[in-house]
């Protein structure tokens, strides 16, 4: 049971080091464009345009995901779920960022991060789902 004291904490958890990897992902962008003095695009150089698809590919699967935690938090989940779900995201984006900031084409990494990253949206879909109906 969700009490005023600890409603929020397992999501809050799970926002911030999000945040904090989406952080790590900029600054990276930031680095690759310094030191090519690159100030729009990629110019052609690979390392820029992998730092800013890992950058991108994070932004585009986070926040929705981060929304889903928050709101199985609040509509009373088990914190272990929202845990689960945070871990498995996390988990996944950590490895699919380091995959495709190594490499630019498939990788082993970068695959196992996806595969993660689309269990964690299954899995916090159909908790959504269930917990909008109890």
């Amino acid at each position: 049971m969700l009490t005023e004291t600890n409603l929020g904490h397992a999501a809050a958890l799970w926002v911030g080091l999000h945040l904090l990897l989406l952080l790590v992902l900029a600054l990276l962008v930031v680095r690759q464009r310094q030191k090519h003095k690159v100030a729009l695009g990629d110019d052609g150089i690979p390392e820029l345009a992998q730092a800013i698809r890992a950058q991108g590919n994070a932004v585009e699967y986070i926040p929705a995901a981060l929304i889903g935690l928050v709101v199985l938090e609040v509509t009373g989940a088990p914190g272990v779920l929202v845990h689960i779900a945070g871990l498995v995201l996390f988990v996944g984006r950590l490895l699919h960022a380091i995959g495709l900031s190594n490499s630019g084409g498939v990788s082993m990494l970068r695959s196992a991060g996806a595969v993660l990253t689309w269990l964690a949206y299954i899995f916090i879909i159909a908790s959504c789902l269930f917990f909008s109906i109890g």
